[in-house]
């Protein structure tokens, strides 16, 4: 059964924090030593290279703090919500999931995910996305959630489908190719309506 507690509702969702499914979903910390280490090493590993490319690279501890900082500054405008994805048992840190590019005159908004290393194999993204899916349709109101991914990413993709989010065609050179700021790749985007059923087994 999934509980989720809320300090605030839509107009400033923040901080939220959810639970269920064995996951704590939190608000990432910058000032955190852990915190920072565990965005350095999900930004630094070779398989999240792979398949993003992100805008503003985090290359160490000083530039992982700078990005949570971003995180932070997105989430108390009410753009974005960044969630640290931890065992709910243990707390150890297992990844992200991030509601971004929220949209509240659209009811939309894109969602991403990823899991350090240690943690692949449990199901974490699709778990976290369940989570984050339910809170949105019902704590943000959102009607639509976008979810995007490069071109022959398959474990992505099987995750997408198994949580409910369509796969709804091809978008033709919408993000850099790995490792490249000159070079493009298509992208695959899912969506899930808050009117849709889901299948959320992982």
């Amino acid at each position: 059964m999934t509980h989720i507690r809320e300090r605030s509702r839509p107009s400033t969702p923040a901080r939220p924090e959810l639970h269920g499914d064995g996951l704590s979903l939190g608000p990432w910390d910058p000032e955190s030593d852990a915190h920072a280490e565990a965005w350095l090493r999900g930004h630094t590993d070779p398989e999240f290279l792979r398949w993003n490319t992100p805008l503003v690279p985090v290359t160490d501890r000083d530039s992982a703090r700078a990005s949570l900082r971003s995180k932070a500054r997105q989430a108390a405008e009410g753009s974005a919500v960044s969630f640290r994805v931890a065992d709910a048992d243990t707390g150890t840190i297992l990844g992200h999931i991030g509601v971004d590019l929220i949209d509240r005159s659209m009811r939309c908004a894109r969602v991403g995910y990823w899991v350090l290393p240690e943690a692949r194999g449990r199901h974490v993204a699709g778990r976290a996305l369940a989570l984050a899916a339910h809170w949105a349709f019902t704590d943000l109101d959102l009607h639509r959630l976008e979810l995007g991914h490069a071109r022959g990413h398959e474990a992505s993709c099987r995750i997408a489908e198994r949580c409910g989010f369509r796969a709804e065609g091809t978008l033709r050179g919408a993000m850099w190719e790995a490792g490249a700021r000159d070079a493009f790749r298509d992208v695959h985007l899912h969506a899930r309506l808050a009117t849709d059923e889901a299948d959320t087994a992982p």
